[in-house]
Parts: C-alpha cells; sequence; structure tokens
C-alpha cells in the first residue's frame, strides 16, 4: 500500500497527533481505580478483577504483531483512523453487559490503541522527519498527562458526578469522537505520492541483532515501569505511609516523569549516537534505586522521583529509536510492531515474578534488586541500541 501525502497543514497534523496520543491511554488507566465497584457490581473473583488490568498488556503484546502489516495494507493515517474507531467501539461494547462483554470490550480496546500506538511512529517519520525527536516528545508527553489524569478522575467521575463505573468509562467517548473528526482529513491521499518510502524494501526485522537490542531496550524500559506501578504503592504502605499518600508518591513519580518524556527525544536527535545518553539514564536509574533501601522516607521519595524522570526519558527515547535506527517507514513499522510486542510481553511478566518473589520470599528488598538488575539489562540493551547504525 502507498502511503500518499497529506494534503493538510503541518499545524493540522500535529493537532491530529496530539489528540490520537490522548486517546491511548485513558480506556486503560480508568480501569484500575474503578475495579472495586466494578468487582461489586459485576460479582467477579479477584483473579478475574486482576485480568482486566493485564488483558491490555497482552493484547498490546500480541498484535503489535499484526499492525505493520495493517498499516502497510490500508495506508498509515488510515489504519490509525480503524484503531481509534474500534478502540470506541470497544469502550461502548464493554459497558453494555455483564462480564463477558467487559473483557470482550477491553479487549477490543487494546487492539485499537496497539494500532494506533504502533503506526504513529512510522507516520511521524514519513510526514515529518525534520521534527521527529520533538513530534516523539510532545506526542509521550500527551499520552503520560492524559493516563495520569485518567487515573485521577475516574472516581470522582463515577461518584460525584454519579455516573456509576459504566459512565466513568464510557466518558472517554467524547474524546474520541473529537479526535476521529480531526484525523478524518488526513486520510484523504494527495495525487503526489512519495515515491522513496513506497519502493523501499521490507526488512526481516526478526533477523536483525540490531532489531532485538532495540526490542530488549524497550522491553526492560516497559518492565520497569509496569513493575513499579504496581508494586511500589505496597512497598511505601509496608513501610508506615498512608495509602493515599502512597497514592500521592506514584503521582508525584509519574508528573516529574514528563520531563523527561518531552526533553529526550529533543536531546537524542541532535546527536549521531545515543549510548552515552542512555547509560546516563541507567546511572539515575541505580541512584534512585537505590535510594529506596533508606529507612528515610524522604530519600525514598527522593530516588523515586530521580527514577521517574528516566522512566519518562526512557519512554520516549526507545520511541525515537525505533525512529533513528530504521532506513525507511516500512522497517520503522515492523521494528515498532517487533519493540512493543517485546515490550508488552516482558511488561506483563515482571509484576508477576515479583509477586512470586514475594510469596516467597516476604521481602521487600527483593523488588529494589530486581529493578536495580533490571537497570543494568537497560544500560546494556540501550548502549548498543544507542550506535549510530541501521537495522
Amino acid at each position: 500500500m502507498v502511503n500518499r501525502l497529506p494534503q493538510t497543514q503541518p499545524s493540522h497534523l500535529l493537532l491530529g497527533i496530539i489528540l490520537v496520543a490522548a486517546t491511548l491511554r485513558p480506556s486503560i488507566t480508568t480501569v484500575g481505580p474503578l475495579i472495586p465497584m466494578i468487582r461489586a457490581d459485576l460479582g467477579l473473583s479477584n483473579g478475574l478483577a486482576g485480568f482486566l488490568t493485564t488483558l491490555p498488556l497482552i493484547t498490546f503484546a500480541t498484535f503489535s504483531l499484526f499492525s505493520a502489516s495493517i498499516g502497510r495494507r490500508m495506508g498509515y493515517a488510515r489504519a490509525i483512523l480503524l484503531g481509534m474507531i474500534i478502540i470506541a467501539i470497544g469502550i461502548l461494547v464493554r459497558v453494555t453487559g455483564g462480564p463477558f462483554l467487559l473483557f470482550l470490550g477491553t479487549g477490543l480496546t487494546g487492539i485499537g490503541i496497539v494500532i494506533c500506538n504502533v503506526l504513529l511512529i512510522p507516520l511521524v517519520k514519513v510526514r515529518m522527519p525534520e521534527k521527529v525527536g520533538k513530534i516523539t516528545g510532545i506526542y509521550a508527553t500527551v499520552m503520560t498527562l492524559v493516563a495520569a489524569i485518567g487515573s485521577a478522575v475516574s472516581v470522582p467521575l463515577a461518584v460525584d458526578f454519579s455516573l456509576g463505573w459504566r459512565g466513568s468509562l464510557v466518558a472517554w467517548i467524547v474524546l474520541l469522537v473529537v479526535a476521529i473528526v480531526i484525523w478524518l482529513p488526513q486520510v484523504k491521499p494527495q495525487k503526489t505520492v512519495n515515491p522513496i518510502q513506497s519502493n523501499s524494501p521490507i526488512v526481516n526485522v526478526w533477523k536483525s541483532k540490531l532489531a532485538w537490542q532495540v526490542s530488549l531496550f524497550m522491553g526492560v524500559q516497559s518492565l520497569l515501569f509496569f513493575t513499579l506501578i504496581t508494586w511500589l504503592p505496597d512497598l511505601f504502605i509496608s513501610r508506615g505511609v498512608t495509602p493515599v499518600n502512597a497514592g500521592l508518591i506514584i503521582s508525584l513519580m509519574q508528573l516529574v516523569a514528563l520531563i523527561g518524556t518531552f526533553l529526550a527525544p529533543i536531546i537524542a536527535v541532535r546527536s549521531r549516537e545515543q549510548s552515552q545518553m542512555i547509560l546516563v539514564l541507567g546511572g539515575c536509574y541505580l541512584v534512585g534505586y537505590g535510594l529506596l533501601f533508606s529507612p528515610a522516607i524522604v530519600w525514598n521519595i527522593a530516588g523515586i522521583s530521580l527514577a521517574g524522570l528516566c522512566m519518562g526519558a526512557s519512554l520516549s527515547m526507545a520511541y525515537t529509536l525505533i525512529t533513528l535506527r530504521t532506513a525507511n517507514d516500512r522497517t520503522t513499522a515492523a521494528l515498532s510492531g517487533m519493540a512493543q510486542s517485546t515490550g508488552y510481553y516482558l511488561a506483563a511478566l515482571g509484576p508477576v515474578l515479583f509477586g512470586m518473589a514475594m510469596d516467597q520470599w516476604q521481602n521487600w528488598d527483593h523488588l529494589i534488586y530486581l529493578v536495580l538488575i533490571t537497570s543494568l539489562f537497560f544500560g546494556g540493551f540501550g548502549y548498543f541500541a544507542g550506535k549510530n547504525k541501521k537495522v
């Protein structure tokens, strides 16, 4: 499928990208705070309720493998539009019935999200190649910010506005409708095509050592994020912090992450290689997580703030490396799918592995050891992924 150039102005495209990015996390992050209500209303077991947060990760990991092919067949802009429509259908389906429709709709939202997530990266490479770092920073920041907003407002929407958990989840359909309307002009092709991109060869990324290094870099940063988001509140509660304050500490970590998310790709694209920058991030991870051993909560908070800054930088750095390490948009799409599939499978594995370790040893220090060891892998894979090479 030939990827055609848009008729719209760059400012319209940027607005469209921002709105698409804004739709890619709320349908997931709004679920966690509402799980007690959903569980009580539908009579779910704790295991099934927990699966609501695991299912999207499994869906992401699986359907990342097919998103590049969808983009080649339909064109990136049309495929992203399709992804948003699937998200909207999923949001509606999951609030219209019982447990089966809840899980079906959740799975559909995951499919739509991953199509958009994988294909936004090559679309930016094709349509705004001179602004890859800045645009990557913007849409990664928007995703992170709106994800945090979704977590914060889901319960107030359900309780204070009397919408219930169903109304709270479906309220985000408004943002999706706006994003779809703004995105529609992007799917109208121009007569002129980009012959360089349309004739680009397809590289088998699964046979590339560099592609695996980029993918594993994406994987370990995802593992760090999802493991900490899952277990860090319990660690602080075990040290005497109230549940409310533990939640505030996690929110602080995510807010600090916004700084790194925005700045990292802008800095990264100014250098031929990103290896040294990644080693600095890895070193800051080690310092930040090392401070969690301190018995003083103030040092714990300082450490997790530093780690949060690195987490934000790591996410947008991973997206940027997918673009920088590929020679054309087809390879970018293929690597994006491979890296995000690897990343989400590892992300789903991390919380489970630590949960098993806690069942065995009942020692919160093992969480710190896990993230410290993972940080070493982060630096190792990132060092080689940051070299000035192409898949």
